[in-house]
C-alpha cells in the first residue's frame, strides 16, 4: 500500500533544505512555511507530540519573520 505521508515529509525536508540554500529572505521564509506545513502534517501522521510542537513553532516563526519583513519593507518604500 502506498504511504502518502512519507512523500509529504520528504517534500517538507526538501523545501526547507532549498530554503537554507537560497539568499532571498522572502523566498526563504515562504519555503520554510511550506516545508514546515508539510512536516507538521507528517508529524501529525506519526503522532509525535514533540515533533508536532517543533514544526508548528518553526512554521509560525517563519510566517512571523515573513510578515515582519514585508511590513518593514513597505514602510521603507513609503519614506
Amino acid at each position: 500500500m502506498f504511504d502518502l505521508f512519507k512523500p509529504i515529509g520528504i517534500l517538507g525536508l526538501v523545501l526547507i533544505i532549498i530554503g537554507i540554500l537560497i539568499k532571498d529572505r522572502q523566498h526563504r521564509d515562504i519555503l520554510y512555511i511550506l516545508g514546515g506545513i508539510c512536516l507538521t502534517i507528517y508529524s501529525i501522521y506519526l503522532n509525535d507530540t514533540i515533533f508536532i510542537v517543533l514544526q508548528v513553532v518553526f512554521t509560525i516563526a517563519a510566517a512571523y519573520d515573513l510578515i515582519k519583513n514585508k511590513t518593514s519593507l513597505s514602510k521603507t518604500k513609503h519614506l
